[in-house]
C-alpha cells in the first residue's frame, strides 16, 4: 500500500475557486462558439462562400475567428436573433388562432348576416335559415350566398 490517498482538505479552497472559474469559462466559450456557428448559418445576407469562409475561420483558428466575428458582425447577431424569435412567436400565434377556430366567430358571422339583411340583400326567411346554419355550426355565413343568387 504505497499509494498515497488525497483527502478533500489536501485541495485548497483557492484552487477549488480557480478550477470552478476555468470550468465556467470553458462552458461559456463553447456556448459563444456554438452561438456564432448558428448565427453564421442563420444570416441570409451572407453567400454560401462567405458562410463557408467564416465557418472555416472560426473552426481552424477558434479564438481569433470568434474575436474577429464578434467585432465584425456582432452588432447584427442580436438583431437576427430577435427577428427569428419574433417570427417564431408570430407563427405560434397564427397556429393558436387557427386551432382556436379559424379567426371568424359565429358572432362575427351573425353581425355580417344582420348587415346584409339591413341592406336588403336577403329576405327575412333567408336570414333565418342562414342564422340557423351558423348557430348549429354546420356552415359559415357564406351559405347565405346561395340564397342570394335567386334574389
Amino acid at each position: 500500500m504505497s499509494t498515497q490517498m488525497y483527502l478533500a482538505y489536501d485541495y485548497p479552497l483557492l484552487s477549488v475557486f480557480w478550477s470552478m472559474l476555468w470550468f465556467f469559462l470553458w462552458i461559456m466559450w463553447f456556448i459563444l462558439l456554438f452561438r456564432i456557428i448558428v448565427d453564421i448559418f442563420r444570416d441570409d445576407e451572407l453567400s454560401g462562400w462567405a458562410k463557408a469562409g467564416w465557418l472555416l475561420f472560426v473552426i481552424l483558428l477558434p479564438f481569433l475567428g470568434v474575436l474577429v466575428y464578434v467585432i465584425a458582425r456582432g452588432k447584427n447577431m442580436g438583431r437576427r436573433e430577435v427577428n427569428q424569435a419574433r417570427a417564431q412567436q408570430e407563427a405560434f400565434d397564427s397556429y393558436i388562432r387557427q386551432a382556436a377556430g379559424g379567426g371568424i366567430s359565429s358572432v362575427d358571422e351573425l353581425a355580417k348576416l344582420s348587415e346584409i339583411r339591413a341592406r336588403g340583400d336577403i329576405t327575412d326567411d333567408e336570414f333565418r335559415r342562414a342564422k340557423e346554419l351558423v348557430l348549429s355550426g354546420h356552415g359559415p355565413s357564406s351559405g347565405s350566398g346561395t340564397a342570394t343568387s335567386g334574389h
